[in-house]
């Protein structure tokens, strides 16, 4: 596979969420005109939390249509919430899901070029966005993540808009095969060891892996995916 399609395009404002209000910019509206985007995203968008979102690893963030039709079947009484923009996506895409992208692939999306930085990890906003308590954890348990790119060169993107694969330094390494050992294979000591001698992995991941390596446990990932008490 070497080619998607851009669906829709999105950005948001951060606005609250949830009964607890807590803030986030996961509903992203769509933009139906060429938006420019440079290493911190597109013009428009936001992030509610920029420790954890956001910044030049993760500048834009892709998923793919093809994931709605399993979500429905999986959740059917959420299904109308299984829509483009579901998973605060700033690309809508076509063509393409986390089996077929790579580690720091490189591709041209209409005058950008961007670069595959990491596949995303849950967070329990998502909890929230659908009104399932476990949604991040089947989002993490089912590698239907979604992935962030960097942007390598800014420039305009818009909806129709064809993703052409230039360069693919990783083909071992895609995103499935990552999503698969973080959190199903995680102690395979030489994948691990493989996967952090990656040059461009982002320096969370390089830490989550090296931890892993030291400590010969698995991190605790009940803050990230586990949405917080009223009183927390």
């Amino acid at each position: 596979m070497s080619e998607f399609k851009v669906l829709e395009l999105r950005v948001g404002r951060a606005a609250p969420l949830g009964s607890a209000g807590a803030r986030s910019a996961i509903d992203k509206q769509v933009v139906g005109r060429p938006l420019a985007v440079n290493t911190l995203g597109f013009d428009g968008d936001e992030q509610a939390d920029t420790k954890h979102h956001g910044g030049p690893h993760k500048a834009v963030h892709a998923y793919a249509i093809s994931h709605m039709p399993a979500w429905t079947q999986e959740l059917p009484e959420r299904a109308a919430r299984f829509r483009p923009g579901a998973f605060g996506e700033n690309l809508v895409l076509d063509g393409a899901t986390e089996a077929d992208v790579c580690l720091a692939d490189r591709w041209q999306v209409g005058t950008a070029l961007l670069e595959v930085s990491q596949g995303r990890q849950p967070c329990w906003k998502l909890n929230l966005r659908f009104d399932v308590p476990d949604m991040a954890r089947r989002v993490q348990d089912s590698g239907r993540s979604g992935w962030y790119f960097r942007v390598i060169e800014p420039g305009i993107v818009e909806a129709g808009d064809r993703g052409k694969l230039v360069a693919r330094p990783n083909p071992d390494w895609s995103l499935a095969r990552v999503s698969h050992l973080l959190y199903h294979d995680r102690m395979n000591r030489t994948t691990l060891a493989e996967l952090a001698a990656i040059p461009g992995l982002p320096e969370s991941w390089l830490r989550l892996v090296e931890a892993r390596l030291a400590s010969g446990k698995t991190e605790d990932w009940s803050r990230r995916i586990e949405t917080p008490s009223p009183s927390a």
